[in-house]
């Protein structure tokens, strides 16, 4: 495809001010955000999911990812940053109630594994749908291996209110505002895109990790304090890099995110697409269904990107479907690092950059990208991942060498007229000082969350699994105490409600069942 521009007018600054004058800051938030449990002596947990914490398939706040030990603590949708971040915490704190000798565990990258068999796919039940979740990571297991279902981070979820949408309607006058709003939001997708090496260098915090996390793979990682700790020196976020989600299968897909319909199309098609080595490996071993399917994806979800358009789904309702029907609510940015240096891996500033950051994207001119661009915008990506701090790296832009250095002091300081807009409507300057801090962090790479973890290696000369667990005992610590104060009795007794109503919702769900799982199956992967 050429490139060429989405023509939509763009919303000056004025026009948002007007907005914000009107409703506040437009911004809606949430978190997903992931913790491995693991046990004393810092290997992976080989429990159940706790039942203190609810069914995983049913509670709307606390659920497992990929693995059983996998822990995704989720919250609502929030206008205001202290609401967000004061919810993930009360989230955190009940969790860390109900661990008894577990540890959650503080980095993206794992704790002691022993292979595939140490970790054990997530269970979610026997109603249809429950088993549905639990075939499709078996499926994942299959083709990635499970070693990869260890892996945590923080999911943001970002859209704009509907008054910010209804303001610069008035100022486009589209024909269609479902339309106008996912053509922007993709618009925000694509410069995301372009721009995402610049969160990796920002807040990656995955320099390192523990061996047995690649026993057995080859690889180009180096020691560090012995042999057990593994390494890259100017790395940012090993858990993005070719060390996480990637394939041949994946690899030969051509995701457009030019046009919804266009990005539909192609995740259908992978869907319906047969893999040789997946038709080979087949569904079934025995009477027990190890994929969905034997497709390029068994699903839209497996398809891994920086950056996702969503909008909420059905129960039985692919995402592809309610996308194609009710367009995009929402992004999900999926490249974000824990932070392990935060108890619960992020912090008001970095939530506050993001805003910008993202805001920005939404609002400059986006360029539909060629498949030139698109190898360019793939590789600065891998190499800040692996490469990030390295002094005088180049990046590519537009066919041209650029330093990180210099590219990202300009992104940055881009955003000072937005972050000058929006701090004269909240307290402290909190936007331009999010700028500030960020960069200095590109001016002192050691002041970034993955230089600040290997200059604590190096100093302290601790391996990976000793920081990391030191960490997470601080954590559980400090939050523990926090679960003693009067305003947390309130919201632990509404959690230890939802978590008993979880299981009442799950068994209803299991008793409306009328088809027996592979009827299930076949009518589900055949509504695409």
């Amino acid at each position: 495809m050429s490139a060429h521009y989405d023509r939509s007018t763009a919303l000056p600054l004025t026009l948002l001010q007007d907005a914000i004058g009107q409703s506040g800051l437009p911004f809606r938030r949430g978190i997903e955000k992931e913790g491995l449990r693991v046990d004393a002596q810092g290997f992976i947990s080989q429990s159940d999911h706790p039942q203190a914490l609810g069914h995983p398939l049913t509670h709307s706040h606390i659920t497992t990812d990929y693995s059983e030990a996998l822990l995704e603590l989720i919250t609502g949708v929030h206008r205001e940053r202290s609401e967000l971040l004061g919810e993930l915490r009360n989230i955190h704190t009940f969790v860390q109630q109900h661990l008894q000798d577990e540890l959650l565990w503080s980095g993206s990258m794992p704790c002691r594994l022993d292979g595939d068999a140490s970790i054990r796919i997530a269970e979610y039940g026997e109603s249809n749908i429950g088993q549905l979740k639990h075939v499709y990571r078996q499926g994942l297991g299959v083709r990635y291996g499970r070693v990869m279902q260890s892996i945590a981070g923080m999911h943001f979820n970002f859209s704009l209110s509907e008054n910010f949408w209804d303001t610069w309607a008035e100022h486009v006058q589209p024909s269609s505002l479902q339309e106008f709003r996912s053509r922007r939001y993709f618009a925000l997708i694509r410069n995301f895109r372009r721009r995402s090496w610049l969160l990796m260098y920002l807040f990656g915090a995955s320099p390192a990790l523990d061996s047995s996390f690649v026993k057995g793979k080859t690889h180009a990682l180096q020691t560090l304090n012995g042999p057990d700790t593994l390494y890259l020196p100017y790395a940012t976020s090993l858990r993005m890099g070719d060390l996480g989600y990637h394939n041949n299968a994946q690899a030969s897909l051509a995701i457009c995110f030019n046009t919804l319909e266009n990005f539909i199309a192609t995740l259908q098609r992978a869907m319906r697409t047969p893999w040789a080595p997946y038709v080979d490996i087949g569904m079934q071993r025995g009477d027990q269904y190890i994929q969905l399917s034997t497709a390029i994806l068994q699903i839209e979800n497996e398809y891994y990107s920086s950056i996702r358009p969503k909008r909420p789904t059905g129960r039985y309702e692919h995402p592809s479907q309610a996308l194609s029907a009710r367009g995009v609510e929402y992004v999900e940015v999926r490249c974000l690092d824990l932070n392990p240096f935060y108890d619960i891996g992020t912090c008001d500033t970095d939530i506050d950059f993001l805003d910008l950051f993202l805001t920005q994207c939404l609002l400059d001119e986006s360029p539909y990208i060629a498949d030139c661009e698109c190898t360019e915008i793939n590789n600065n990506f891998s190499i800040t991942v692996n490469q990030g701090r390295q002094p005088g790296l180049i990046l590519q832009r537009d066919g041209n060498a650029i330093t990180l250095n210099e590219w990202a002091t300009e992104i940055i300081e881009s955003l000072a007229p937005l972050a000058k807009t929006l701090d004269q409507h909240v307290p402290d300057q909190r936007y331009e000082k999010a700028l500030a801090r960020q960069l200095d962090k590109v001016r002192y790479p050691n002041l970034t969350p993955s230089g600040h973890l290997l200059q604590v290696l190096e100093t302290e000369g601790l391996s990976w699994l000793e920081c990391a667990q030191s960490l997470s005992e601080k954590h559980q610590f400090n939050l523990r105490r926090q679960a003693q104060q009067a305003d947390f009795a309130s919201y632990s007794a509404a959690l230890q409600e939802q978590a008993l109503n979880s299981f009442a919702e799950e068994a209803q769900i299991r008793q409306q069942d009328t088809l027996c799982f592979s009827e299930f199956l076949a009518q589900y992967m055949h509504a695409v």
